[in-house]
């Protein structure tokens, strides 16, 4: 088998261990090999615009442009590119919004070879690859429980400390405005106060520290 017949992957993680590891894992199996590698978000899109490369093999946490953002820009450049992300998050809102932006697997690291390759191989033949902990992630998830864009803004700040008064006067709103927010991602995550509202949105994959 020649490498053009060959899966072409191009792996994305800022770890340099982490990108060698799987590197290696992708070079063992006979029908795949790994065409580019790349540690930020921004090189992932032009490494992929460079090598074209069969599936594109995701982290959501680098530095600058996110793994989302990356998956949004590559399927805007080319809206048949197949994206498989390898995270540390499991919250549903990650796999939600990971699915949302184009991805057609989601793999949690820590899960083994055997997953890893198996979703490259189903994700390149067409298919979608969620292994059963995300597909119970993904059941598990609240209806209803979507935020607006404002709010998440307003969960960031209440994620970083801020009074109503303090999320106002960054967001350019009144306290009463806030308050009105807060009592809403409050309903909407079925919680009964802030830390609780924290708590759940870290679980969740809503915000990150």
């Amino acid at each position: 088998m020649n490498q053009g017949q060959k899966i072409g992957v191009l792996v994305v993680d800022d770890h340099p261990i982490m990108r060698l590891g799987v590197a290696a894992i992708i070079g063992a199996r006979s029908d795949m090999w790994v065409c580019a590698q790349a540690g930020s978000g921004e090189e992932a899109v032009l490494m992929f615009k460079k090598h074209h490369p069969d599936v594109t093999l995701m982290d959501l946490r680098l530095p600058g442009m996110s793994g989302m953002e990356a998956i949004r820009a590559i399927r805007q450049e080319d809206p048949q590119a197949k994206c498989v992300v390898l995270t540390t998050y499991e919250g549903d809102e990650d796999v939600h919004q990971a699915l949302a932006a184009g991805a057609l697997g989601y793999l949690i690291k820590g899960m083994s070879h055997e997953t890893l390759v198996d979703a490259l191989r189903r994700v390149h033949s067409g298919s979608r690859f969620l292994p059963p902990p995300i597909m119970r992630s993904l059941a598990d998830r609240t209806p209803n429980s979507e935020l607006t864009p404002r709010e998440r803004e307003v969960l960031s700040l209440m994620a970083r400390g801020k009074s109503n008064k303090e999320i106002g006067s960054a967001l350019g709103i009144t306290e009463a405005t806030v308050k009105c927010h807060v009592s809403v991602i409050l309903l909407r995550l079925e919680v009964n106060d802030r830390t609780q509202a924290v708590i759940v949105a870290l679980q969740r994959g809503l915000e990150h520290l």
